[in-house]
């Protein structure tokens, strides 16, 4: 069987710690927002990243690659801007879901990079472009916080 080159192998790492550090964000957020959309928002998306997380992972296990463990400095950062943000923004709601929404966004970026790398095995590149599709979608629907609410 076939292994990813040292690079692609560091790249999808780091992908699946931001995918984790995105679930536990959202669920954070989650915590924080009153309103049920957002709230359910935020549930949905954190469960996604759940999924995306395990998809990763085991795509990793399958080309031999040793799994990291835990969040990354930057995830963890995040999370406590996000924190910081809810307690001194009086319209949090929307505060946080333009937070996540940047955060999205990024997220395709990183998607991308790694797509674009030619000795991506096509079961991995497939995986990758159905998350990032999922990525996609979910932020042609929600661009404003008004989206959420409608």
């Amino acid at each position: 069987m076939k292994t990813y080159t040292d690079n692609i192998g560091k790249k999808l790492n780091a992908l699946l710690e931001k995918t984790y550090d995105a679930e536990k964000g959202f669920s954070k957020a989650a915590e924080h927002v009153k309103e049920t959309p957002y709230k359910n928002y935020f549930k949905r998306k954190s469960q996604e990243r759940l999924t995306f997380g395990h998809e990763l992972k085991q795509e990793l296990a399958a080309y031999g690659q040793e799994i990291d463990k835990g969040g990354s400095f930057t995830g963890q950062a995040h999370r406590t801007w996000m924190d910081i943000k809810s307690l001194f923004t009086s319209d949090n709601e929307d505060a946080m879901l333009e937070e996540a929404i940047r955060g999205e966004k990024a997220a395709l970026e990183e998607y991308q990079d790694i797509i674009n790398e030619t000795e991506l095995p096509l079961s991995t590149k497939n995986i990758l472009e159905s998350q990032k599709h999922t990525i996609e979608s979910g932020l042609e629907k929600i661009k404003t916080a008004s989206d959420i609410r409608s």
